[in-house]
């Protein structure tokens, strides 16, 4: 099973930005379908950024020009650079890793990030 953990929420104005991390207790660079979910006050949670099987990056729409998902295989961590944030990004921001071998899903605990002013 791997562990994630995550930091950089946190509590910013409108238009402010964030980078969320997400470190993992395993080697990233086999897994290729990884990525940040969040679920904000009485709502599901929903894909906000992902890294698919085929390589391909995934954003939802409300976020696409303004977030931005990045690796570093070395560190084992992945990144979310959130900009332009709006009072409707906030939520919980989940780390997301999946093993294919496995067929396990991974989650990491969580880190609220809260827009406001």
């Amino acid at each position: 099973q791997v562990q994630l953990v995550e930091s950089g929420g946190g509590l910013v104005q409108p238009g402010g930005s964030l980078r969320l991390s997400c470190v993992a207790s395993v080697s990233i660079f086999s897994i290729n379908i990884m990525g940040w979910y969040r679920q904000g006050p009485g709502k599901e949670r929903e894909l906000v950024a992902g890294f698919t099987s085929g390589g391909i990056t995934n954003y939802a729409d409300s976020v696409k020009g303004r977030f931005t998902i990045s690796r570093d295989n070395r560190k084992n961590t992945l990144y979310l650079q959130m900009n332009s944030l709006k009072p409707e990004d906030t939520a919980v921001y989940y780390c997301h890793v999946f093993q294919y071998r496995e067929s396990r899903h991974n989650w990491g605990q969580g880190t609220q990030v809260t827009v406001s002013s």
